[in-house]
């Protein structure tokens, strides 16, 4: 059998902390500490266990180059190797047992998208699962009647001043223009009207945000295209995934949107209460967000940003900017059409990705946002300190 370690892993030494009964019926305090390692792997959700033995046997192993596992047994305990075969940190070629396979096709995943290790781990290993936001806000209320402040201490200063008033060098203010009302009106939305938005609105704020205005032959084979916002290398490596609940002329689904063609490519159409729990589910149960009337998952395809950048240890904070570059278009495109939007980074990578079919490390949801009308009664709390939405 031929084997090689996985592409990324990093050790991690963790301490736990438990309570023991019996320890504090003896007088003790009844806190347990416990120390040990855990390997986080780019190819695995899990957090692995390892012991010492394992960990020196990973640090001997090779990630690029297969060798016999009869060879490798004579350097180190069969047991040994044994083990990280089964935790999926050493990967067989060709396997025969189905779970060796999918450990195999993982590891070749990360492989073939061209990762930086400790990006890959953290991009892996900071995905949400079925968060429930509102339940853990719940726990918290229940487990403590502190008010944020007690609990988290004061907050830093809104603007970390590095020199004395005197010594500032006053800049003009220009004269107001559209842009400074449409900017003055950009207000996170969290009350939507039930009523679906209208088709026209929904297409202008696509196209504004995601559309294409050009498409350039940069080179034989390599395409650029040119939109609103900017993006690393021209490669605009960020898709736009609908999740639509409540359009006019657009049936509640699944779908994809084609920024050069400007058009919707459907993957699934969904009945209104599939659609709803699906919405609450994306954003971790962040009900105001849940209820409008489409979601966008921005999804990165990490394999065309690293196709250039390859193991950069910049590309995947580009990839983050351009999530950030285009929900504020989708704000001022929202916004000068009198329409809410949305971001949100609190969102259930996992579901999103299972829902529309995406392997993770290749293509995967930074964030989703959103826009719609906005209701005329503020229910939910919404910052607006300039008063330019609500009087």
């Amino acid at each position: 059998m031929q084997v090689r370690r996985c592409a990324a892993v990093f050790i991690e030494p963790r301490e736990s902390i438990d309570f023991d009964l019996a320890e504090l019926a003896l007088g003790e305090t009844g806190v347990r500490e416990r120390l040990g390692w855990l390997a986080l792997a780019a190819h695995c959700d899990e957090e692995i266990p390892v012991d010492a033995a394992e960990i020196a046997a990973l640090g001997a192993l090779s990630p690029s180059h297969w060798q016999s596992l009869d060879e490798l047994s004579q350097r180190h305990p069969r047991a040994v190797l044994e083990a990280l075969l089964a935790k999926g940190l050493l990967i067989a070629q060709e396997p025969a047992e189905e779970s060796s396979r999918r450990f195999e096709q993982a590891d070749e995943a990360v492989r073939a998208v061209h990762w930086r290790g400790l990006s890959a781990i953290a991009h892996r290993h900071t995905r949400w699962r079925d968060v429930d936001s509102e339940a853990i806000e719940q726990l918290f209320a229940e487990a403590s009647s502190q008010t944020m402040l007690e609990r988290l201490g004061p907050a830093l200063p809104v603007v970390p001043e590095r020199a004395s008033a005197s010594s500032r060098l006053p800049l003009e203010k220009p004269s107001p223009s559209p842009l400074d009302a449409l900017m003055d009106r950009r207000v996170t939305c969290r009350n939507y009207d039930p009523a679906p938005l209208s088709f026209d609105a929904f297409s202008a704020v696509l196209y504004r945000a995601f559309g294409a205005r050009a498409v350039s032959d940069y080179a034989p084979g390599v395409q650029l295209l040119k939109k609103g916002v900017p993006s690393a290398g021209g490669l605009h490596a960020t898709e736009a995934y609908l999740l639509v609940q409540r359009v006019e002329g657009v049936p509640a689904g699944l779908y994809h949107y084609h920024p050069v063609a400007h058009a919707l490519e459907p993957l699934r159409e969904l009945d209104a209460e599939t659609a709803a729990s699906l919405a609450r589910r994306f954003v971790a149960a962040q009900a105001y967000y849940a209820g409008a009337p489409l979601q966008i998952a921005l999804v990165s395809r990490f394999e065309r940003n690293f196709w250039k950048y390859r193991n950069h240890a910049k590309a995947y904070r580009a990839v983050i900017l351009d999530a950030g570059h285009l929900s504020q278009a989708v704000y001022l495109a929202a916004t000068e059409l009198n329409l809410g939007a949305f971001i949100t980074a609190a969102i259930n990578e996992v579901g999103i990705e299972q829902a529309f079919g995406l392997e993770p490390m290749a293509e995967g949801p930074l964030a989703v946002c959103g826009f719609g009308v906005r209701a005329r009664q503020r229910v939910t709390v919404e910052f607006d300190p300039a008063h330019k939405v609500w009087p």
